[in-house]
């Protein structure tokens, strides 16, 4: 790779471009004095304007045919012009003063008048060599005639903002000066720019803290379909000559942005200059000019420049420096709006997430233990193992805790965090449900055997998610089979109410699931859709935009669900109502109904135990639970709610539990959904 900041010639030395400046303005103060002693004027002649003065200085054409007959007839003047000679030879072997002029294009009268204005800002004291030159003490600056003068230009020369020392903050007229561009204006040198040409280890001062800091490229490339790709066609743009090449790295922060842009250069011979787009492109007031400075920088060291975290950067100055380096990266989250330009090519890569394996082979070359299965089993960044590694040592428990933390998003008001209190033996279902459940769930188990090592993937091309319907009646069981199958996989699992998600104002909805699916992207998490209904029952015949807008929204939840590396789980009591066009979507559909006799009894039995967690007796003998089971039609939920009732009124008594208890509690459970227990119901039950 090339040498990011080549040396100069004599590092410590002043540079040969300042010596050519300074042996001129000797040149010209001899003959100035000359000019002054033939009218018999001193050097220090104050306000005092004479006759022959006047007169000297408008023969313009004597004046200048005289000073070239000095030079070559004044022992010093010869003296001074030949080693000025030497001086601009020597000033164009300088690697960095030679690609200044070189890469931007400096025409003769710009690189003098920059060389002009560096020396002053290289030297206070050359202000009042200014002054001696132009013979007035207040023009203290350089300028475009005191340049012209030392440089002896023929041409007449005009400047403007155009100019590549304006365009690329090299130079420029100060503020609040009249005219800007006139001939006497004064010019101020950018004193970065002087800093990188006479220090070999300088970059440029003025970007500071936003250069991101440099790093080995990894030998080992993590997406090498994408680096060949784009070796490929940058090879191919280089050979035909085209001005730039813009390559938009997609991917989120950590997941190797810069380290491929890296191997890309450094498969090229180039240098990688990264930039914190961010932080330093913030300010729409001074983002155009850092934006430059950047890209000069870029320019001046032979260097491709990336753009971190573009998205957050102004976009105006990103756009006003598009093909100004041959080589620009963007490491981007999503893809940036930039319009089109003719003198650049455009490309964007979205990096795959790692599988399984790539995840294993990458911890083992980091030196973690191979068999964790924390790090296996999260979907971490390569950024982010690299920060794990650091807490292994500490073992398995711990790099777990840390490995869950990077994956952990705050759920907001979107999401609602479910205990798991429940597993396989609390849950009372058929066994032909039961059954299917425990397919789910094997499933998800078995997702990366099937997709990855059998190949299968290719099976999935709109994404690995799983996703599964729970449709029934409430109080049937859908949320608690979904607890059941989390704490059984390890898994969270966070519920979203599709109900307090959708909106009546167009793209809300879409928004406000695109913040759901963007927490919960990589955290080892169940999503649990409640109430889908809400969304999925609005999509009826297109008969206004509102119907319209209806379907992109519930399309673009079942995308998301499709992309979604984990399992969603869709639950509703009213499936009548969804459209079957998106149930065929749905990798499982599995249906809750209310429980048989059967059910009901171990759901009874499960809820009234029969002693308390200290080994007292807690019923009464007798309850007839078989036909409690059999006489009341009542869901899992209703038992529940029976169960519990029933054992405050025990409790309130200061007895055990027992059928006069139980009893009371179905009329209040009944109650609640407009029934009543009749007396001849209630005899059978005794």
């Amino acid at each position: 790779m090339r040498q990011a900041f080549p040396m100069p010639a004599a590092v410590g030395a002043k540079p040969a471009f300042l010596e050519a400046v300074r042996l001129r303005a000797r040149r010209r103060a001899c003959w100035l004095r000359e000019q002054w002693n033939q009218a018999g004027q001193p050097s220090s002649q104050g306000l005092a304007i004479s006759d022959s003065e006047v007169d000297r200085i408008l023969d313009e054409p004597a004046r200048a045919a005289a000073e070239t007959e000095f030079d070559r007839t004044d022992p010093e003047a010869r003296d001074l012009t030949a080693r000025i000679v030497e001086a601009d030879r020597a000033a164009a072997e300088e690697p960095r003063w030679r690609k200044l002029l070189a890469e931007f294009g400096l025409s003769p009268a710009e690189s003098g008048l920059l060389a002009l204005a560096l020396a002053v800002e290289n030297d206070p004291w050359w202000r009042r060599v200014c002054g001696y030159l132009h013979d007035d003490a207040t023009a203290s600056h350089a300028t475009l005639w005191l340049a012209r003068s030392l440089f002896r230009w023929t041409d007449e020369v005009r400047l403007g903002p155009g100019s590549p020392l304006v365009r690329w903050l090299m130079a420029a007229p100060l503020e609040g000066t009249g005219n800007a561009w006139a001939a006497a204006a004064p010019w101020q040198a950018d004193p970065h720019l002087l800093a990188w040409l006479m220090d070999a280890e300088s970059g440029d001062r003025a970007l500071g803290a936003w250069l991101c800091p440099r790093c080995d490229v990894p030998s080992h490339c993590l997406y090498p379909d994408t680096l060949r790709e784009m070796r490929t066609i940058a090879l191919a743009l280089r050979s035909e000559r085209q001005t730039g090449l813009e390559l938009e790295i997609v991917a989120p922060s950590g997941a190797g942005r810069r380290s491929l842009a890296g191997q890309l250069c450094a498969s090229l011979d180039v240098n990688l200059l990264a930039v914190d787009a961010e932080a330093l492109l913030s300010d729409t007031a001074t983002a155009p000019a850092l934006a430059h400075r950047a890209a000069r920088l870029a320019r001046l060291t032979d260097s491709a420049i990336f753009w971190h975290n573009a998205e957050r950067a102004d976009f105006k100055a990103l756009r006003s420096v598009r093909g100004e380096v041959a080589l620009t990266f963007y490491g981007v989250s999503t893809e940036l709006p930039l319009s089109g330009e003719s003198r650049v090519a455009h490309l964007s890569y979205t990096l795959p997430r790692l599988t399984e394996d790539e995840r294993r082979d990458l911890w083992r070359r980091l030196g973690g233990n191979p068999n964790s299965a924390s790090v296996e089993d999260s979907a971490l960044l390569p950024a982010e193992m690299a920060a794990a590694l650091q807490t292994a040592p500490a073992g398995e428990p711990a790099l777990d805790q840390a490995c869950r933390a990077f994956l952990r998003h705050a759920p907001g008001d979107l999401l609602t965090a479910l205990p798991l209190p429940y597993t396989w033996q609390d849950i009372v279902l058929p066994p032909t449900l039961q059954t299917h459940l425990e397919e789910l769930e094997q499933q998800v188990r078995l997702r990366h055997a099937v997709l990855d090592e059998w190949g299968f993937e290719r099976l999935t091309p709109l994404g690995r998610g799983l996703s599964a319907l729970f449709a029934g009646p409430s109080g049937t069981g859908k949320t608690m089979a979904a607890q059941v199958i989390a704490r059984s996989l390890d898994l969270e699992i966070r519920r979203v109410d599709l109900s307090s998600v959708v909106n009546k104002y167009i793209g809300e909805t879409e928004k406000r699931l695109k913040q759901v699916f963007d927490a919960c992207e990589r955290d080892k998490v169940i999503l649990f859709f409640d109430e889908a209904d809400a969304l999925f029952g609005q999509r009826t015949q297109v008969k206004d935009a509102h119907d319209r807008f209806a379907n992109i929204e519930i399309n673009y939840l079942l995308q998301r669900m499709e992309q979604f590396d984990g399992l969603a789980i869709l639950a509703t009591n009213r499936k009548e109502d969804l459209d079957r066009a998106f149930l065929r979507r749905l990798r499982f559909i599995i249906d809750f109904l209310p429980p048989a006799p059967a059910e009901r009894l171990r759901l009874w039995r499960l809820a009234l135990h029969e002693k308390t967690p200290i080994g007292l007796e807690l019923l009464e003998r007798g309850i007839p639970f078989e036909k409690l089971a059999v006489e009341l039609d009542l869901n899992g939920a209703g038992i529940k709610s029976t169960a519990l009732r029933a054992a405050f009124l025990a409790r309130q008594e200061g007895s055990r539990i027992g059928l006069r208890h139980i009893l009371a509690a179905v009329r209040r459970e009944m109650q609640k959904h407009g029934q009543v227990l009749r007396g001849a119901e209630l005899q059978e039950l005794q």
